[in-house]
């Protein structure tokens, strides 16, 4: 987006900071008394202002979502489906400005916004409108008794969602579209990062036909508007995405009043690479696979700003040195850029703060006696004159370091990995499970038995092999141990978002 367009931003988030549907088809927004400053990572500068939310707005958006429960509920899944089609259609019309926008809110490439997060978001809600309509219930019969048992599900009320900053549309329809294509109506908070196409969603909602109050957008902190929505009595369920402290916060709000909580966390992921894998595809998607958020399967960067990311990389010693060459030569040929290049790799960090978080595991390594390959203080980051404030960072390559350092125990969520050799096949599974994390995995073989072996005794709850980062919607997504609780798909969302009921029938 051009500096022209970001002054309109401004100007739009300052007049409308909350998005609330009333019990009209006229968009209704609150006055908000503070902002916050949202900043371009790729320039450090402030570029737009982000409504400080709280109670009020919360309390405001409980009303609108509890008048629209009982119409929207009572919709046929069809009609809800219909819907959610509409919206997707509208979305993807939008999709080159949504893309500009995410670009320049999150700091990552313009071509992964392209080809990856809108694209994405559109799927979404195509996928949870055809999905809604192929679910099934149970039924059994006692005979003996002249009894028929059988399941019902209902949607719960409203939905408390808050998706973190960096998939921003992507991860808050993944939220969105399962709960409303299930009846619920919803209270969402994008991160105060990354709001923008959030809110240039609220515009497209009345056009795709959602009624007045199913789809309610509060902006701001979690510390005033995450915890007013987490802590509110009429909201019983919360999918959170974002990290392990937020989350603990948000059990420890929830416990009072029993909320149905769906938590997808953090993960420290290895890839265990064996000396019979194909270098030629396991090189280039690990790297991919190391520094992404800015990378997509199709191969466009991602900074490590994902939680999927391989952090860890252990590499069996007959073959270390050599994938250690090929993995360094590969990494130092991708490109970070200004996000509007279209030769770029890798975009920027979310924020100064983020960016120095980051930092700070790789002086920790330097004062552990790691040895630092490539990237962050090796190599020479070549930026534009209007850039050079902006919050980017080299890939980064960390050798020589202990399985009880920080930096392969703590998720950094930057682009940083470590390398490190193994023996046995025992060994690396002992070593990949030794952290609190448990999230995803990636395993590379050409030998089939060892692959199964492995992948089951991984505590992790995705497990890639020879591959990384490929999705089948319909199965589940979440992990395990530290990494989250439940899990996300068409199936477990759909049980998320609705309540059971079992009915019998004596004849």
């Amino acid at each position: 987006m051009s500096r022209g367009k970001a002054g309109v931003f401004s100007l739009w988030l300052e007049q409308r900071p909350f998005w609330c549907w009333k019990t009209s088809w006229v968009e209704n927004f609150l006055p908000c008394n503070s902002y916050i400053d949202s900043y371009d990572p790729s320039t450090g500068e402030v570029y737009c202002r982000v409504p400080d939310s709280g109670k009020e707005e919360v309390e405001a958006a409980v009303e609108a979502a509890r008048a629209a429960f009982p119409g929207w509920s009572a919709r046929s899944p069809q009609e809800r489906s219909q819907v959610l089609h509409r919206l997707a259609d509208l979305l993807e019309q939008s999709l080159e400005e949504l893309a500009q926008a995410e670009s320049k809110d999150q700091g990552k490439t313009i071509t992964l916004a392209r080809t990856m997060d809108i694209p994405r978001s559109v799927q979404n809600f195509r996928f949870f409108a055809s999905s809604i309509l192929h679910h099934t219930s149970e039924c059994t019969q006692m005979d003996h008794v002249g009894c028929l048992h059988y399941t019902v599900r209902a949607p719960v009320g409203i939905a408390g969602l808050i998706s973190p900053w960096n998939l921003p549309l992507y991860l808050l329809t993944w939220k969105i579209a399962p709960a409303i294509a299930a009846g619920n109506t919803v209270i969402a908070k994008p991160s105060e990062l990354t709001s923008v196409t959030a809110w240039m969603m609220c515009k497209l909602l009345e056009k795709a036909g959602v009624p007045p109050g199913v789809v309610n957008i509060v902006f701001g902190t979690g510390p005033r508007v995450g915890e007013a929505l987490v802590s509110h009595p009429e909201v019983p369920l919360i999918s959170f995405t974002g990290s392990q402290p937020t989350a603990e916060r948000i059990t420890q709000l929830s416990a009072p009043h029993c909320k149905r909580l769906s938590l997808e966390l953090g993960g420290k992921n290895p890839a265990i690479i064996f000396e019979d894998a194909n270098l030629e595809e396991c090189i280039p998607t690990t790297v991919r696979s190391s520094f992404a958020n800015q990378a997509c399967p199709l191969g466009f960067g991602l900074l490590g700003e994902i939680c999927l990311c391989t952090s860890r990389i252990f590499v069996q010693k007959s073959i270390y040195s050599e994938f250690l060459k090929r993995f360094l030569e590969a990494t130092r040929l991708w490109k970070v850029g200004i996000p509007s290049d279209p030769s770029a790799s890798m975009g920027a960090l979310i924020s100064k703060a983020h960016l120095e978080k980051v930092r700070s595991y790789i002086k920790k390594a330097r004062a552990e006696g790691a040895q630092i390959l490539c990237g962050e203080g090796v190599d020479k980051l070549s930026l534009p004159p209007r850039n050079q404030g902006g919050y980017f960072m080299l890939p980064t390559v960390i050798t020589d370091i202990k399985d009880e350092s920080c930096c392969m125990k703590e998720e950094i969520f930057g682009p940083v990995t470590c390398v490190v050799p193994f023996d046995s096949e025992e060994e690396v599974i002992k070593r990949a499970n030794s952290v609190k994390y448990g999230l995803a995995a990636t395993v590379w073989s050409s030998n089939v038995g060892r692959i199964h072996r492995v992948a089951k005794k991984l505590q992790s709850g995705l497990v890639w092999t020879n591959c990384w980062l490929i999705r089948e919607l319909n199965l589940p997504f979440g992990g395990m141990k530290s990494s989250g609780v439940g899990r996300e798909g068409a199936k477990d969302s759909y049980e998320f978002f609705t309540e059971v009921k079992t009915i019998t029938i004596k004849h």
